[in-house]
């Protein structure tokens, strides 16, 4: 862990260590960690900030046996901080290794789209007709793999009808009426677990496994979450609030993952 900040972050860290409650940052990555609850000896994936802090946090709480790569081409060991390097290497892997992993299921990717759709279609690769992008993002990547191979859940760090659509203009990551029309085999295999928004925690037990609202964040009303969503979502038999974090879990991210408070940057009040 690192031990050097600036002045501001220390700043920001210290305000928010004394708070007696989660900011919203804190509630979204605690999010994201029981996302890898009970996964067990697999392959954590997650893709920008708050997502790392949360796997990171997983494995220092509910699934120590999570694998978490260096970013490079090792497996590290431990927790460690944002930014840092991790304090050892616990085993090899190499580019290609990541591909057997992935298609042996192994793996739970959180990504963040672009675009989402009710029943968990995915877009990373462009706005608009694709001949003709209005903008042009980052290509397929690995959603199309990631989707039909192994779990996949989404981080929206910023919930809104722009990023949560009834079309999305490219399909990258697969959902759940196109696995079905594709056949028996891709929707055998589809496993959509989770969407954490800055708004709420959703998931895709509604209807014909459209996305359902599951908890809304605190300070979030419901009403909030469906105005800022660019289709009917389903609802659960109780829409509950976000639980907040544990006293250990504001601890460690506090203290051990992310002391620098980074996580404050990345996520915006609804």
């Amino acid at each position: 862990m690192t031990e050097t900040v600036t002045a501001s972050a220390s700043a920001s860290a210290s305000a928010s260590a004394s708070l007696g409650s989660a900011t919203l940052a804190e509630v979204c990555a605690v999010a994201c960690a029981r996302a890898w609850e009970g996964d067990g000896e697999i392959l954590a994936s997650p893709i920008t900030l708050i997502p790392s802090i949360g796997a990171r946090l997983a494995r220092a709480t509910t699934d120590p046996d999570l694998l978490l790569s260096d970013g490079e081409a090792s497996l590290a060991e431990g927790v460690w901080a944002v930014g840092d390097a991790p304090p050892g290497i616990e085993g090899w892997l190499p580019y290609r290794a990541v591909f057997d992993i992935c298609w042996a299921g192994r793996r739970h990717v959180m990504m963040g789209p672009v675009q989402l759709d009710r029943f968990g279609s995915a877009n990373l690769s462009a706005i608009g007709d694709f001949d003709r992008p209005k903008r042009a993002l980052l290509g397929m990547r690995g959603a199309p793999g990631n989707t039909v191979n192994h779990a996949t859940s989404y981080w929206v760090g910023r919930h809104s009808p722009r990023v949560l659509v009834e079309q999305v203009d490219v399909v990258c990551g697969i959902g759940y009426d196109r696995a079905s029309a594709a056949g028996r085999t891709a929707a055998e295999f589809l496993d959509l677990r989770r969407v954490v928004s800055n708004m709420a925690v959703l998931d895709f037990n509604g209807p014909d496994r459209a996305m359902r609202l599951v908890t809304t964040h605190p300070g979030v009303s419901i009403e909030q979450v469906v105005e800022a969503t660019g289709f009917e979502l389903a609802m659960a038999d109780e829409v509950g609030v976000t639980p907040a974090p544990t006293a250990e879990e504001l601890r460690l991210i506090r203290e051990v993952i992310d002391p620098a408070g980074l996580r404050e940057r990345e996520v915006k009040a609804p």
